[in-house]
């Protein structure tokens, strides 16, 4: 989440998959000032997730290419979009038509376990510490969530916006994960994540009208509440998934390995989650989908 778990770099995957790959292409569609497009595209290139190359046209023009890194980003944006369809609606999210090119049927994404093909649900993961476990020394984050709703991007393309909402911060992602551990309370979120006491009311706060925990009181003297996962949080996890697995593949770990191990209980074996298609349960690559937006 460090590295692309910003709202904009999450905006700018989601255009670029579409096709939209070029600096003007991308402003105009995303509503984003030009110094802070240039910024995002700066970092994500030092990251590797993206690099400027002539557009296939064989042009002079510069363009920005997924690589073989940000490419593999393409399940997380196919289970941001099967949550998005299942809590919200709109002309742009339900004209859009998922077809597996392998079975011909119109689909939605799932996320299941590539040991017993079982579809993936919080509840049925077990957490084990891996080789690479470590406490997290990041710097204490003091800075607020973007004020700038995803609701003011102009693109007809932002088919899971509301998800980019939800977790394009890092921190606010970060407290969900923990969560999904059995995390309730504000002095545990803190205890474990390097956050100033009032941005993580904040975030808190946000989750909470976001409908992804709700606020229970487990203490009436002083007053001190829990903050559980509802449904609609609960159905974060697949995305969650494939961005922790995502991460372990592509981005920095820890010398001694992975810092965290899934089992999942229904096999007992190690999960690794792939995104399927719902009707003929393949597994699904990025080559083999065709995505329709309507008329």
């Amino acid at each position: 989440m460090d590295q692309i778990g910003d709202k904009w770099c999450l905006l700018i995957f989601q255009e670029v998959f579409w096709g939209i790959n070029s600096f003007n292409e991308m402003k105009e569609t995303m509503g984003v000032s030009r110094g802070v497009l240039s910024d995002r595209l700066q970092w994500l290139e030092s990251v590797g997730c993206l690099k400027k190359a002539p557009d296939r046209k064989g042009g002079k023009r510069l363009v920005y290419h997924l690589t073989p890194k940000s490419i593999e980003i393409y399940d997380s944006a196919l289970m941001a979009l099967a949550w998005e369809r299942r809590f919200f609606s709109n002309p742009e999210l339900d004209a859009v038509e998922l077809t597996h090119k392998s079975c011909g049927k119109v689909f939605s994404p799932q996320m299941r376990c590539r040991g017993c093909n079982w579809e993936v649900q919080a509840k049925d993961i077990e957490y084990k510490p891996g080789p690479g476990a470590a406490r997290d020394n990041r710097d204490k984050k003091v800075r607020r969530r973007s004020s700038i709703s995803v609701e003011n991007v102009p693109s007809k393309r932002s088919v899971y916006r509301n998800l980019i909402n939800i977790v394009g911060d890092r921190w606010t992602a970060n407290v969900i994960a923990l969560s999904f551990h059995g995390l309730r309370r504000f002095d545990q979120f803190h205890s474990e994540l390097p956050i100033a006491t009032n941005i993580l009311t904040d975030r808190l706060k946000f989750l909470v009208e976001e409908g992804i925990f709700e606020k229970v009181l487990y203490l009436e003297r002083p007053k001190r509440y829990e903050y559980r996962l509802t449904e609609k949080g609960d159905a974060l996890y697949p995305w969650f998934v494939s961005i922790l697995q995502w991460g372990d593949k592509w981005c920095d770990t820890p010398e001694k390995g992975k810092p965290m191990r899934l089992v999942h209980k229904p096999c007992g074996l190690t999960l690794r989650g792939q995104a399927t298609c719902s009707e003929c349960k393949g597994v699904l690559r990025a080559k083999d989908v065709e995505f329709s937006l309507g008329d």
